[in-house]
């Protein structure tokens, strides 16, 4: 009884496909993953409602500040203007009156973002970043009122400085010096906020920098690994058809 003897069949074409599928396949559903995962992050990004509600820590940092700001200009503005009872108490009308002014200013601030984010008239992202609470708006107008509070207090200090020395003037001088060292500490306040969120700021783009290049890396890595694997698989399906074929020779 004669048995042919029996050849190695070379791998179809399916089967050599299905061999460097495998890799790809797992390369593409990744790719896909990510692909996914940026459409829904870019989704959000896109929604004008959520761009207001972005840092909730400085927002409510500022937030807080503002209201403080308004009580303590508040009560001192209506402490001063409560107390004016003769003509030598012209200053504290003025300065009562000043004080009451700068507290409606911070108030008025803070009613016009709630508005206008009520309203979502602004769909502007660099509008919205100016306007919300915690954005670029809140530092400036608090730099100002204590600009502002500073200015009052040193005229206060140089007209109690030259003028007659009386009860009066001492007690100008003495609100003159609390508010200059009211105003002077909040314009440092927003100088170290200010240098604050700037290091904040660089710290973030050099992590995306970061980030960007690992992801770069990973990316080249896994691109040479497919394309290793693949041309080990092609190699290895060279070899056991030419050696089929030397075979049926």
């Amino acid at each position: 009884i004669h048995v042919p003897p029996t050849h190695h069949h070379p791998p179809s074409a399916a089967q050599s496909l299905c061999s460097l599928v495998s890799p790809l396949s797992v390369m593409e559903h990744g790719g896909q993953c990510r692909q996914s995962l940026l459409i829904q992050r870019r989704i959000l990004e896109d929604q004008v409602e959520l761009w207001w509600f972005r840092d909730p820590q400085r927002s409510l940092l500022c937030y807080c500040a503002s209201v403080a700001l308004i009580l303590g200009l508040g009560l001192g503005g209506v402490g001063l203007l409560s107390t004016t009872t003769s003509l030598s108490g012209e200053w504290r009308l003025g300065v009562g009156t000043t004080l009451c002014l700068l507290a409606l200013a911070v108030l008025l601030k803070q009613l016009l973002s709630s508005a206008i984010q009520d309203m979502n008239c602004v769909r502007s992202r660099r509008r919205i970043d100016q306007l919300k609470s915690g954005g670029r708006a809140d530092p400036a107008l608090i730099l100002a009122v204590g600009l502002a509070v500073m200015l009052c207090g040193t005229v206060l200090i140089f007209v109690a400085t030259i003028g007659s020395q009386g009860h009066d003037s001492r007690e100008m001088l003495v609100s003159g010096l609390v508010l200059m060292a009211a105003g002077t500490g909040m314009s440092l306040a927003v100088a170290g906020y200010s240098v604050l969120a700037y290091i904040k700021r660089r710290r973030e783009q050099r992590r995306r920098r970061r980030m960007r290049m690992r992801r770069m890396r990973r990316t080249g890595n896994q691109a040479v690994c497919v394309f290793s694997v693949s041309g080990g698989q092609m190699s290895q399906a060279r070899r056991e058809t030419s050696s089929s074929r030397t075979s049926l020779i």
